[in-house]
């Protein structure tokens, strides 16, 4: 790697459009700032929202950012669960939504520590292969459990069948995930935050110095 690869170094917030992956996003700032370029986690191709990219040096700190909270906006359709969990998956069950006070009480048991099972459609690996791979492909497999903690989570709007949530959960949390606990889908999801670090303040044309990103840690 020449030694411009290590220039730009610091953090880069980038507000991700619906559509792209997020190593999409990655290629795409490695190819304007021409150095190595790192994510400190993903969101999924239908999410939108905060993305932390460490440019050049700054890419050894990735241990220093993986590990943040993170805040999302969701809306989740509980008329009906998909086989993703999201909007690109098949109907594989359709029923009545729950009434308000019903789900208040579902959401309640979500709060704290829970035990959620990662979505098929995920990149967690199953016999040395992701999930998603074996996904496309038919293949169904038993996916492990995974314990989050949903420090927060808040019921805004609930209309037809549709509730919008505003969360807040410990790293490696699927709100795909949490969608299917509550017996639907994400309709859409927005990462707003990550750590101290907010998705209103995305700029991918800046690189936040590593010892100002460090410093509001």
């Amino acid at each position: 790697m020449p030694p411009r690869a290590l220039t730009p170094s610091g953090i880069i917030l980038v507000d991700k459009p619906a559509g792209p992956t997020s190593f999409d996003i990655v290629a795409a700032v490695r190819r304007r700032t021409g150095a190595r370029t790192g994510h400190t986690g993903t969101l999924d191709p239908f999410a939108t929202g905060l993305l932390l990219l460490l440019s050049g040096a700054a890419t050894r700190l990735q241990a220093r950012f993986v590990g943040l909270d993170k805040r999302y906006l969701t809306e989740i359709d509980l008329t009906a669960r998909t086989s993703t969990g999201d909007p690109e998956g098949e109907v594989v069950e359709e029923h009545e939504p729950p009434v308000r006070e019903a789900l208040e009480e579902m959401l309640e048991r979500l709060r704290g520590e829970v035990e959620l099972r990662v979505p098929a459609a995920s990149a967690v690996k199953i016999g040395g292969e992701r999930a998603y791979r074996l996904h496309r492909r038919g293949v169904v497999v038993e996916m492990p459990m995974r314990r989050s903690t949903v420090h927060d989570l808040r019921l805004g709007r609930f209309e037809e069948g549709v509730a919008r949530l505003d969360l807040r959960v410990s790293t490696g949390t699927y709100v795909r995930a949490l969608a299917d606990a509550l017996g639907g889908h994400c309709r859409s999801l927005r990462r707003t935050e990550i750590g101290p670090f907010s998705v209103d303040e995305a700029d991918p044309e800046r690189v936040v110095a590593v010892e100002e990103a460090l410093g509001r840690l």
